[in-house]
């Protein structure tokens, strides 16, 4: 139960064409630019039009939308440029300069790529080249058009290629031009993986997050980028080789150009605390000035020295996304869990590339970690939970209730999702600094505590409340979002009289239900929370509806018992009230006084008949949604991303 990582490779120096020229008077473009809306302009490949026409469809859409989203949130320096003519690739990938510009050693490729893309001769500039026999500076060739109108050329396909091979890969992305001035990346691509689309409206949401993910590896969340951040003033923040003017150095295992401390560096957490004892950890973090103003502002702890970012998974997952133990759903973490957004972190970042101006009104509400302290960021999860032991404290957003016969759920802290405590038993010892529990921890079992930990890798094992996908053998048949319309039980699995759609939240229940059909007892695949249709008012406060009956929550913690009839089983049990400020101040009303709780089931109420015969009315889906404890599976793959 691990999830899979986010694959976003780096594109080498090899494969990017550097010193693109956006105009003739390019030199005085940080005196004259001004911050203007970046335009994004979308190139659409041939092979899109190989996907069912709803595939086709969507996608294009979706595109769009994340496009739009970045264009929103995103100005760029620009001058008076409104024309991009990409650079064309070398034949022997080396370079030569004179006078500023920028010519092949020998001779250009015949076709140059970004990515997988093949780059149109339409948006090329003449090739630029050095003639060794001759030794003169040359240039053959017509310039093309160019692509009007933008700051940024993203080339859009869909390609069954050696990434999509990789299990639950849905898109991949990277910059493969940079301008010459500011080093900005100017072009760009993302592929989808034609087999990871799905028009389920789980799903859907899934690719819209996994595009604004990638486009903005493209933009500038990236390894192969850091080395050419700049300041506020357009300087450096890297220092540069003087002939070339890139940056000093390369990393020779993974073959970027490599940063400067003023952009990552090195931090080591003394005293970290595991079940093996304390020892030493090392964590890199992003130290740029608007990051560690808003990684401050968020975790609400000063003395933050910035952003930590992943330490795990592959070259590819670690270094180039957020650390998903303190981000969890932050977009630009390493691994797809659950209802991500973009916050004022990630904002921070591009506006700390120098490139960027940001709109830090579209960020959104990142809940993970807010105002938790210092504690919190900087110590492990281990030591947090021991800090805060229930019932008298919340360790919240961690947990250590392991899943032993029914799964119990709960409730996400915003209350639009069901989720179950995700901590798990792997087949063998977590690596010492992973191991977190022992006989003393409080968790019941009985077993080996070393091999106890969360089911995210990329979380560090820690274990936290999280969201899940029901599956009927390897397709997903819909996700734990309350707000989800689509994602409502069918027939005879809607065991809890749920409803979801966005006046859907998701409510404990106060005991375990029962379901009778005829003489016999129906267990379900989970219990211990579900959604339900809500209400807000100025008078009644907090109504709540099961299987269509409303019930008015006077006070928080108030529980009330619920008893109906299907044609499919006779359900009893109870649901808990959430406090009703928690669920109704955002629709702007003013909950009511709590009140003592009348009894809202009596003694007057018919009897209701055990149904039987009830099984015909099950399907084939449904009756493995019974019977099959195993179709629930972690929302955690977000592409390899």
């Amino acid at each position: 139960m691990s999830g899979e990582d986010c694959i976003h490779r780096p594109p080498t120096p090899e494969e990017v064409v550097y010193d693109v020229k956006l105009d003739d008077d390019h030199i005085n473009i940080t005196k004259r630019s001004v911050h203007e809306k970046l335009r994004i302009k979308t190139i659409i490949d041939s092979s899109i039009k190989n996907l069912p026409y709803s595939h086709q469809s969507l996608i294009n859409t979706l595109v769009q939308e994340a496009v739009q989203y970045w264009q929103n949130a995103l100005k760029v320096k620009r001058s008076w440029a409104s024309t991009i003519r990409l650079n064309r690739g070398c034949v022997k990938n080396m370079v030569l300069y004179k006078g500023g510009s920028r010519y092949c050693s020998d001779f250009c490729s015949p076709t140059t790529t970004c990515g997988d893309f093949v780059i149109p001769e339409d948006h090329l500039n003449q090739c630029y080249y050095h003639d060794p026999k001759t030794g003169q500076f040359r240039s053959s060739g017509q310039a093309g058009e160019g692509v009007t109108n933008a700051d940024f050329i993203l080339y859009v396909a869909a390609l069954s290629s050696v990434k999509c091979q990789h299990a639950k890969t849905i898109a991949y992305a990277a910059h493969c031009q940079q301008e010459i001035v500011l080093d900005r990346p100017v072009a760009g691509y993302i592929s989808i993986c034609p087999d990871s689309v799905s028009t389920r409206s789980h799903d859907v949401t899934q690719l819209l997050s996994t595009m604004k993910h990638e486009i903005l590896h493209a933009l500038g969340f990236s390894a192969g980028l850091y080395a050419f951040f700049r300041d506020q003033f357009g300087n450096p923040l890297t220092p540069r080789d003087p002939d070339s003017n890139k940056p000093r150095s390369i990393d020779t295992e993974y073959k970027f150009y490599m940063w400067s401390n003023r952009v990552m560096r090195e931090v080591v957490r003394y005293g970290w605390k595991t079940a093996q004892g304390r020892r030493n950890k090392r964590v890199n973090m992003i130290v740029t000035p608007a990051v560690q103003r808003e990684v401050r502002r968020h975790f609400n702890c000063p003395t933050l020295e910035g952003a930590e970012v992943e330490n795990q998974g592959i070259y590819g997952t670690s270094i180039t996304h957020w650390e998903k133990r303190l981000f969890e759903n932050e977009v630009m973490t390493g691994t797809y869990t659950q209802n991500p957004v973009v916050s004022r972190v990630t904002l921070a970042l591009m506006e700390d590339t120098g490139w960027y101006q940001v709109n830090y009104n579209l960020a959104e509400d990142l809940e993970w970690g807010k105002n938790l302290g210092c504690d919190f960021v900087k110590k492990s999860c281990m030591e947090w939970m021991d800090l805060h032991p229930p019932p008298a404290q919340d360790m919240h957003p961690f947990c250590k209730q392991i899943r032993q016969g029914m799964l119990k759920t709960d409730c996400t802290r915003d209350r639009r999702a069901v989720a179950f405590c995700n901590l798990v038993t792997y087949s063998g010892p977590l690596p010492p600094e992973y191991q977190y529990f022992t006989s003393t921890s409080g968790v019941q079992w009985s077993g080996d505590y070393q091999r106890l930990g969360g089911a995210v890798e990329l979380a560090d094992y820690c274990p936290y409340l999280q969201e899940f996908i029901w599956r009927d053998k390897e397709e997903s048949i819909r996700d734990s979002r309350c707000y989800l319309a689509g994602n409502v039980p069918v027939g005879s699995a809607n065991f809890y009289g749920e409803y979801f759609g966005s006046d859907s939240v998701c409510v404990n229940h106060g005991s375990s239900w029962s379901f009778r059909q005829c003489n016999r007892l129906i267990y379900p695949t989970h219990h211990g929370s579900g959604c339900y249709r809500f209400e807000c008012s100025n008078t009644a406060g907090l109504v709540l509806y099961v299987n269509g009956m409303s019930y008015q929550c006077l006070q928080a913690g108030q529980r009330i018992h619920v008893r109906y009839a299907s044609k499919h089983y006779l359900h009893d049990g109870s649901i808990v009230c959430p406090y009703c400020p928690n669920v109704c101040q955002s629709k702007g009303v003013v909950c009511p006084r709590q009140a003592v709780p009348y009894d809202v089931v009596t003694n007057n109420l018919p009897d209701l008949r055990v149904p039987c015969g009830a099984i015909s009315y099950l399907s084939d889906r449904s009756r493995n949604l019974i019977s099959v404890l195993n179709l629930f599976c972690l929302l955690i793959y977000y592409c390899n991303r």
